[in-house]
């Protein structure tokens, strides 16, 4: 045999061992990976069922808080019109790209390219609904709600809806007290409202359980739970002592209620301290009996008043200084107002108050909170130590709100208390728009019948008619599938309807684009429809 056909078997002999090999290895491994697959497949015969028990209510103080309170907390949307970003201005057509195609571009780059002059056309700013969110909570069952005066300030539309009803409600405005970042809202919802308890703040502890229930980002009806922090904390202006507490209070918690573990309000979620703009274990909410001497007064006039005998005073002197002046307690006068009942009292800078009607005066919160609540016009005989000597002088309690008219730091803190644009009450259903007749030569390019069709001349701001989409020059053909024709069918027809009724109106309205092609107006028809605003 030749050495040629010799290496030929060996190579042979080592390709089939190869082979071989490589067979029984995949053999082996089909035979494994068989068994794996009939092992997953197979029945677990000596595993016991998972069983689902009955539903048992796991009831404690928590769970029956929080059914008993949360339908009378509200999640509060607001809407405040503010113009968009300012239109970019169109360049003009030698200052276009090269490759910039006409077909891609929107149709003001289109047919507005060029304003007067060959220059560029500043494009109107529109205005833009802005929203927000936040709680409060329903305090009278005719509809009476108390929230944060930040949560409704400067809204134009105040929409309301209560937990477990799928209805929205128009709210207005009773009356803000922004010293105290308070608001008194109402809605109508044609029935008996489930109120909150009022509690005493004033019984409140450190370490007592507090629960807040609200709307944190939207999310309606969230209820958590912690303890009251302290007592008394000055975060605020000058009548915001707050409770504090380690409850979760997040953006739109504002204006829910802070509860003791009997279900009792005690305290208002009005602020949080944080360095993320979320929780992170600090929340403060205003005392109730403050919110409660507030609405009380809202309810009565409509706005609120304080007292005020016109001094200025450090809150942050230390004792040591009245100790040095030789009195133990009381109020170091920095400044008076001009013309105010201290100065017509004869009280100077750096007397100091020791006593009202008789009663030491501890501190300058004190002697604030105790001529706020005195009525307009009464008279308090002060104390008065003034270079150790004592004086009895009388002064005649004024508005606050006049005595500072002149002083930058406190009238910023005062407005009126009014209604927001649009949020007058409504006694009867009012669309919201002004109409006149169309002439015959506009019906005659509409191709409208003589016994139907009436031009809209005017919409008024945050009316049911804006609100539905209702425009200028619209022409509106029927309502609920009545003809219109005139402004006495108009008439006709609102006095037949009342608030919270279904509306439908036939709307027929100038398509832009034939407008802008320059043609002769074409006209699109389609429906616009609502529910008329209760009060």
């Amino acid at each position: 045999m030749s050495v040629v056909e010799k290496m030929r078997q060996q190579k042979l002999l080592t390709v089939s061992l190869l082979l071989f090999t490589l067979s029984i290895g995949i053999l082996i491994g089909t035979l494994i990976n068989t068994g794996v697959s009939a092992d997953k497949g197979q029945a677990a015969t000596d595993a016991t069922p998972l069983v689902i028990p009955s539903p048992v209510q796991m009831a404690s103080e928590f769970t029956k808080l929080a059914k008993m309170v949360e339908p009378s907390v509200v999640n509060i949307a607001t809407e405040m019109n503010t113009p968009r970003p300012a239109a970019r201005r169109r360049p003009r057509p030698d200052q276009q790209q090269p490759n910039e195609d006409d077909e891609s571009m929107d149709l003001f780059r289109r047919f507005f390219r060029q304003g007067p002059g060959g220059g560029t056309l500043e494009l109107p700013v529109p205005q833009q609904p802005r929203e927000a969110t936040g709680s409060g909570f329903i305090v009278d069952p005719k509809g009476y709600i108390i929230t944060n005066n930040h949560v409704v300030d400067g809204a134009d539309k105040i929409k309301v809806k209560i937990a477990g009803d799928s209805n929205e409600y128009r709210a207005r405005v009773i009356g803000v007290d922004v010293e105290t970042d308070l608001a008194v809202i109402k809605i109508d919802a044609g029935r008996v409202l489930p109120a909150c308890k009022i509690g005493n703040s004033d019984a409140v502890q450190v370490g007592d359980w507090a629960v807040a229930i609200g709307s944190p980002f939207g999310l309606e009806a969230s209820v958590t739970a912690g303890i009251v922090s302290a007592k008394g904390r000055e975060v605020g202006e000058q009548f915001q002592n707050f409770i504090q507490t380690d409850a979760a209070i997040n953006p739109g918690n504002s204006g829910g209620p802070l509860l003791n573990i009997r279900g009792e309000v005690i305290g208002i979620n009005s602020a949080i301290a944080t360095r993320t703009g979320g929780y992170q274990g600090v929340g403060f909410a205003l005392p109730v009996n403050m919110a409660v001497k507030v609405y009380n007064q809202v309810i009565k006039t409509g706005k609120i008043t304080r007292g005020s005998i016109g001094i200025s005073f450090n809150k942050k002197a230390k004792p040591e200084l009245l100790k040095a002046l030789g009195v133990s307690s009381g109020v170091l006068v920095d400044s008076i107002e001009p013309g105010g009942p201290a100065e017509k009292a004869g009280i100077q800078e750096e007397d100091v108050i020791t006593a009202i009607d008789g009663k030491p005066v501890k501190d300058g919160d004190d002697l604030v909170a105790r001529i706020s609540e005195m009525p307009l016009d009464s008279k308090a005989m002060l104390s008065v130590n003034r270079k150790q000597k004592k004086l009895e002088l009388p002064v005649t309690v004024r508005d606050r709100a006049e005595v500072f008219a002149n002083n930058p730091r406190i009238s910023r803190l005062r407005k009126p208390a009014e209604e927001p644009a649009g949020a007058a009450p409504v006694t009867e259903a009012k669309f919201g728009f002004g109409v006149r007749n169309l002439t015959p030569v506009q019906r005659e390019q509409m191709k409208i019948d003589p016994d139907r069709g009436i031009e809209v001349t005017q919409v008024i701001e945050d009316s049911f008619a804006a609100e539905i989409g209702v425009q200028e020059k619209d022409v509106i053909l029927s309502i609920n599938g009545q003809a219109v024709a005139s402004i006495d069918d108009i008439r006709r027809l609102q006095g037949t309807l009342k608030p919270g009724d279904a509306v439908a109106f036939r709307v027929m309205r100038a398509d832009p684009a034939s407008a802008l092609r320059g043609g002769r107006p074409t006209y699109n028809r389609f429906f616009l429809s609502g529910s008329l605003p209760r009060p």
